[in-house]
């Protein structure tokens, strides 16, 4: 049975310069399984983001192949791009992006609003379950600017997690945090990705995050390399 749930093929990305040519991603491939924990870490300017938003179709690669589910993306139409975007991937990134005016509650609901808005009082009661489970449960009505980052920062990943997503995709989820706080968010990270079976795929520059993870791969000069020993080995 596949249980490639997505899959990059020959993935390149690169800017041209009026001199020279910038390569960002060289022939990158990688295979995510339903399920798995996957940290991808490299220098500052290595490409992580750029790859994680190709992989979140939020950027385009210059030439290469993106399926989801066996299904290579450019089989999609923009409709079902979006729908991909919307309940196949959930985003988590470096700045948490919540909507001052909305309350934590509120936040997490709103992208399953965006196709179900009939289903309201479902949608809340399964954002009200998942603020729970981030021990979030008394700040449900508490706008933004009354959490702490690391609050936010659950909120943010609750809200990635409310439609289900088959992966998700974070970029330096705890880049803006402190050590004791980042701390928090990698055990929550390790608990839905087993205790959900939830695939996570996480640009890190914390080895204790990708120490994690099941896989770990290192992205140097546009070359992903999947790396077997713990990170505290890397050169």
């Amino acid at each position: 049975m596949n249980n490639i749930i997505m899959r990059l093929e020959n993935i390149q990305k690169f800017y041209k310069g009026q001199v020279d040519q910038l390569n960002i991603l060289r022939n990158l491939n990688l295979s995510i399984n339903k399920g798995e924990f996957i940290a991808i870490l490299g220098r500052s300017g290595s490409g992580k983001s750029t790859l994680l938003n190709i992989m979140g179709l939020l950027d385009r690669a210059n030439s290469g192949k993106i399926y989801f589910d066996d299904k290579e993306i450019k089989l999609y139409n923009d409709r079902e791009i979006d729908r991909i975007k919307n309940k196949f991937l959930g985003f988590v990134f470096q700045f948490n992006y919540l909507l001052s005016e909305f309350t934590a509650l509120e936040n997490v609901m709103l992208p399953a609003l965006v196709e179900n808005y009939n289903k309201k009082i479902d949608i809340e009661n399964k954002a009200k379950e998942l603020l729970s489970s981030m021990e979030l449960s008394e700040r449900f009505y508490h706008k933004p600017n009354q959490l702490s980052g690391g609050e936010k920062q659950r909120v943010a990943i609750a809200r990635a997690l409310i439609n289900s997503p088959q992966i998700i995709l974070a970029d330096e989820p705890t880049g803006n945090l402190d050590e004791e706080t980042s701390d928090n968010i990698f055990g929550l990270f390790k608990m839905i990705n087993k205790d959900f079976n939830q695939t996570l795929v996480v640009v890190t520059h914390s080895r204790d995050l990708a120490n994690m993870a099941d896989r770990r791969y290192y992205l140097k000069k546009g070359i992903l390399e999947e790396k077997t020993e713990t990170i505290d080995n890397f050169r």
